[in-house]
């Protein structure tokens, strides 16, 4: 990929931060370790939250929904936002600023007295959230020259994996010798670590000239990612993507990002300059990351359920089960970069996706008595296959941008992962919610009609209502899981769906190992350095 303007090949990083580079990223690492951890500790918590008190919150599913998505919605919203102020304030002072109200706000969920609360505090982690994802990649973008960049993208992304791993055996420890909250908890020390780590080892980084700031850009990008986002949530609340209070801040959100496009393309002084989005390159990697997290998300939802609630197992095994998914992130994200300079970018990618695809596709014959070593090798196939995505499509994202649009191009990325896991939940958990009611709800016809509707909602709800009528409820339990697994095989043929157009999409515009796409003249062949001589 040629060297983008305003990021020369000459462009040499100040040997004092050069040689502390390593460091850096250990440290960057740390941020991002407690932003996903949070994340994957909640995924194996929402069993116990959904329980009544005094064990959990007595969450209902919405009520869990929004509070994996209040902290996404906040966090999608402000981003761009974020990235923006990186690199006009320094990236190092918004980091710091966002670990310190991320740790604020997990210390506050953690003593949260009601749903209602633990959503507002899952907010305030999502604002902090905001100004840490694109924080990192920037500031790595900042001290890595651009031939060390590829790998030090792929121990990033593999820090993710690192922090799936983490966090399910660290949730499910907690869960079983401590209270719910002890989940959040948690991320307080670790926040005071990065935040010392950060203040000695991290160096300061910003655009040396901004410019002016697109005030107008930045309230329509706040604005139209909060409306988009927001009626997602609200059609996977509802599931129904056709009701008015879905419709309308969808279609508002979607308007309003199109006259941050049109404002941008105008601007003398634009917040992004939109005509990375023309490069094919660059529009595929973005949509890759995207599609990749709208099947992942949706996944990793409703397989927390399959795990505890079908299979019967743990918070803590759950966690165990799902490591060979996060393991391979770690091992294979950082060498991601050598499958690519043998393959290509296209080919790594698109095989990449294929193997999610494949896993995904696999939940479809799962039951209650599937082999736990068949789990184990689709949760391999899938790590494996996001393993050699992420990584390339993040370098393509932000090697296409000049250096000192670091923050813009990491929030690009980080907004268009965000957006497509919310998707993910809100579509693929509706989806889930809407087939499962469909199922259960002939078998609750002796329920009472208040309780009947309760009880259709999840399976955890039905398994509820089982337990409170004593004897009589078991009869519920073998329909409960039935119903249970039908709509999740259907979800993950969705899921499985999405990954395979997000297999086409690299596979068409993604350069390949010559730096071309398919049906692109393919580039000039240089003289022999002999030939050219006299």
């Amino acid at each position: 990929m040629p060297t983008p303007p305003g990021d020369p090949a000459t462009l040499c990083i100040p040997e004092v931060v050069r040689r502390r580079r390593w460091a850096t990223l250990t440290v960057l690492m740390f941020s991002l370790l407690i932003v996903v951890l949070d994340n994957s500790i909640l995924n194996v918590a929402v069993r116990v939250i959904a329980a009544p008190e005094p064990i959990g919150l007595g969450a209902t599913q919405s009520q869990l929904e929004w509070a994996i998505n209040s902290y996404t919605l906040v966090f999608a919203g402000l981003l761009f936002t974020a990235g923006l102020l990186g690199d006009r304030i320094g990236r190092k002072k918004v980091l710091l600023f966002g670990v310190a109200v991320f740790g604020s706000g997990s210390a506050l969920a953690a003593f949260s007295g009601s749903p209602t609360e633990l959503i507002a505090y899952r907010a305030m982690m999502g604002f902090g959230a905001a100004f840490v994802m694109p924080a990192t990649l920037a500031v790595l973008m900042n001290v890595f020259e651009r031939d060390e960049q590829p790998r030090a993208i792929g121990v990033w992304t593999g820090s993710v994996g690192l922090a799936i791993a983490i966090g399910p055996i660290t949730g499910g420890l907690l869960l079983e010798h401590f209270w719910w909250g002890s989940i959040f908890l948690i991320n307080v020390p670790v926040v005071i670590t990065a935040l010392v780590a950060m203040t000695l080892l991290v160096p300061d980084s910003k655009d040396p000239n901004p410019g002016r700031i697109d005030a107008l850009g930045v309230v329509l990008s706040v604005v139209g990612l909060v409306l988009l986002v927001s009626g997602i949530i609200r059609g996977g609340e509802l599931a129904d993507f056709t009701a008015p209070s879905v419709l309308l801040p969808m279609l508002g959100g979607l308007a309003v990002l199109a006259g941050f496009v049109l404002h941008e393309r105008r601007s003398d002084h634009p917040s992004i300059d939109m005509s990375y989005f023309a490069r094919p390159a660059f529009a595929a990697a973005v949509a890759a990351i995207a599609l990749v997290f709208f099947a992942l998300m949706g996944v990793t939802f409703f397989s927390a359920f399959y795990l505890q609630s079908v299979r019967g197992h743990s918070a803590l095994e759950a966690g165990m089960l799902i490591m060979p998914l996060a393991v391979t992130q770690v091992v294979f994200a950082p060498r991601a970069r050598l499958v690519v300079d043998r393959f290509g970018a296209r080919a790594t990618c698109a095989a990449g996706l294929l193997m999610v695809a494949g896993g995904l596709g696999a939940f479809a014959f799962f039951d209650a008595s599937t082999p736990v070593w068949v789990l184990e090798t689709v949760f391999f196939v899938q790590g494996t296959g996001m393993a050699h995505v992420m990584p390339p499509v993040t370098v393509a994202v932000m090697q296409t941008l000049p250096r000192e649009k670091a923050g813009s191009g990491s929030a690009i990325n980080n907004t268009f992962r965000q957006v497509g896991g919310a998707l993910g939940v809100a579509v693929l958990g509706s989806l889930l919610s809407a087939h499962y009611r469909g199922e259960i709800e002939p078998h609750l016809t002796g329920l009472p009609a208040g309780v009947r509707e309760a009880a259709g909602e999840s399976i955890e709800a039905t398994l509820g209502a089982a337990e409170a009528l004593g004897p009589a409820g078991k009869a519920l339990v073998g329909p409960a899981n039935d119903a249970f697994l039908s709509a999740m095989h259907l979800t993950a043929l969705g899921s499985a769906g999405v990954s395979l157009i997000g297999a086409l999409m690299v596979a068409l515009f993604l350069p390949g190992r010559d730096g071309t796409r398919p049906g692109a003249p393919p580039a000039p062949e240089r003289a022999p350095a002999s030939a050219a001589r006299p």
